[in-house]
C-alpha cells in the first residue's frame, strides 16, 4: 500500500513538473514544426496550408492558403478550454460591422457547432448567429476536438480575401453558448494578414474587461454616483459647516477626474456604426465643459459679503444640476447603446432611487427647519 501511494505521489509530481493537465491525460499543443494531427477528419486537402503561430499568448495557431482558384482554406487551431473560439476578418482591425465564424464542441462531449456571426457591437445580443458576409464553401465548416485541442476549420469561396486584418477571440473557461449567443469573450486580439505573402502578424489584445468597460464603470461611478452625492452634501448637510464645504469639493473633485479619465477612454474607443454612440458622444462634451466650469467657478468665487455672490450662486447651482441630470441621462443611453444586461440598468436605477428618495426626505426635513426657523 506504501509503495502504490509513493507511485502515485511520483506520476502526479511528474505530471505538475512536464505541465500536463492530468497525470493520466496529456495535452499536446498544436505546433507548426509538426503535421495537422486532425487532417484526416478535415473535409479538404490541408497539406499545402501555411502555417503560422497567430496569437502566441493563447497558442493559437493558424493554417491557411489557397487551395483552388477561387477557395481559401483556413485551419485555426487553441487549447480546448471547454469554451468557444473565433475568427473574425476585418478591415482595420475592429469588430464591429464585420464577420467571424465560431466554433465549440457541446457539452458532455456532444458534436461540434459551427456559427458564422455577424459582429454588430460589443455584447452577446448585439451579434446574432448565422449571419455574416463570409462566403463560406458549404459543408466544409467543422470543429474539432482531439488531445484537449480544438481545431476549427473552414473554407472561404473567394479568389483573395479582401480583409486586411484577423480577429481571434477566446471564451470565458468553462462556459459554452446559450441558443448559439457567444458568451462575451475573455480575451481577443488582432493582427495583420497578407494572403499573396502567406504571412500574419502576431495578434496583440486584452481581457474582456478591457476599454469599454473602463469607460463606463469610471463615469458611472465619477458622475453618475459621486457627484449626485456631492450635491447632497452641499444641500443638506450646510449645518455642519465647514465639514459639508470640504465634503463637497472633495467628493465633486475625485467625480470630475473619474469622469474625466473614462471620457477620454470613450474617445479612443473603436464606435463606428455603433447606433447613437454621436449623440452620446455630443451629451459627453456638454457634461465636460459644464464640469470644467464648474472647476473654474471653484476657483473665481467670490466671498459671501460680495453682490456679485448672489449671481455666482445661481450659475454654480444650475450648471451643476444640468451636468448631474445630463450625466444621468448619458450613462442610461451609453447603457443601451453597449447592449448590457438588464441588471446594470436596474441596479443604476435603483441606487437613483434611493438617492431621490433621500432627497426627498432631507428636503422636506430642510424646508420644516427653515419654517420654524
Amino acid at each position: 500500500m506504501k509503495l502504490e501511494k509513493n507511485s502515485i505521489f511520483f506520476v502526479l509530481l511528474v505530471g505538475v513538473l512536464f505541465g500536463f493537465s492530468s497525470p493520466f491525460v496529456s495535452s499536446q499543443l498544436d505546433s507548426c514544426n509538426s503535421a495537422l494531427p486532425v487532417s484526416n477528419l478535415i473535409p479538404f486537402n490541408t497539406t499545402s496550408l501555411t502555417c503560422t503561430n497567430a496569437w502566441s499568448s493563447q497558442s493559437f495557431v493558424l493554417r491557411f492558403g489557397q487551395t483552388d482558384s477561387n477557395t481559401w482554406s483556413f485551419v485555426l487551431s487553441a487549447p480546448d478550454r471547454g469554451t468557444y473560439i473565433a475568427i473574425g476578418f476585418s478591415n482595420n482591425g475592429n469588430m464591429v460591422k464585420n464577420s467571424a465564424l465560431a466554433g465549440w464542441i457541446s457539452s458532455n462531449g456532444g458534436p461540434g457547432i459551427v456559427k458564422q456571426y455577424y459582429l454588430g457591437g460589443y455584447s452577446s445580443g448585439s451579434c446574432p448567429p448565422d449571419q455574416g458576409s463570409l462566403p463560406l464553401v458549404s459543408n466544409t465548416s467543422v470543429i474539432i476536438s482531439q488531445s484537449s485541442q480544438l481545431y476549427l476549420a473552414f473554407q472561404l469561396n473567394t479568389q483573395m480575401p479582401q480583409w486586411s486584418h484577423l480577429i481571434y477571440a477566446v471564451g470565458p473557461s468553462g462556459s459554452l453558448p446559450s441558443s448559439n449567443y457567444l458568451p462575451e469573450h475573455s480575451s481577443k486580439a488582432s493582427g495583420t494578414v497578407d494572403y499573396s505573402g502567406g504571412t500574419v502578424s502576431g495578434a496583440s489584445g486584452g481581457s474582456s474587461f478591457d476599454k469599454a468597460k473602463w469607460h463606463g464603470f469610471l463615469v458611472t461611478l465619477g458622475w453618475g454616483i459621486l457627484m449626485p452625492i456631492g450635491i447632497m452634501m452641499a444641500r443638506y448637510f450646510k449645518k455642519y459647516d465647514p465639514f459639508w464645504f470640504y465634503a463637497h469639493i472633495s467628493i465633486q473633485g475625485i467625480g470630475f477626474v473619474l469622469g474625466l479619465v473614462g471620457i477620454i477612454i470613450g474617445f479612443s474607443l473603436d464606435d463606428d456604426g455603433v447606433n447613437n454612440v454621436d449623440i452620446h458622444k455630443a451629451i459627453g462634451i456638454i457634461i465636460l465643459v459644464f464640469g470644467a466650469l464648474q472647476v473654474k467657478a471653484f476657483f473665481i468665487r467670490p466671498v459671501k459679503t460680495s453682490k456679485l455672490r448672489r449671481y455666482w450662486n445661481w450659475y454654480h447651482h444650475n450648471i451643476g444640476r444640468a451636468a448631474v441630470i445630463l450625466g444621468i441621462a448619458n450613462i442610461f443611453l451609453g447603457l443601451n447603446i453597449a447592449d448590457e444586461s438588464t441588471g446594470w440598468t436596474v441596479g443604476y436605477g435603483i441606487f437613483l432611487a434611493v438617492w431621490g428618495l433621500s432627497c426627498i426626505f432631507l428636503e422636506v426635513k430642510l424646508w420644516m427647519s427653515n419654517r420654524d426657523d
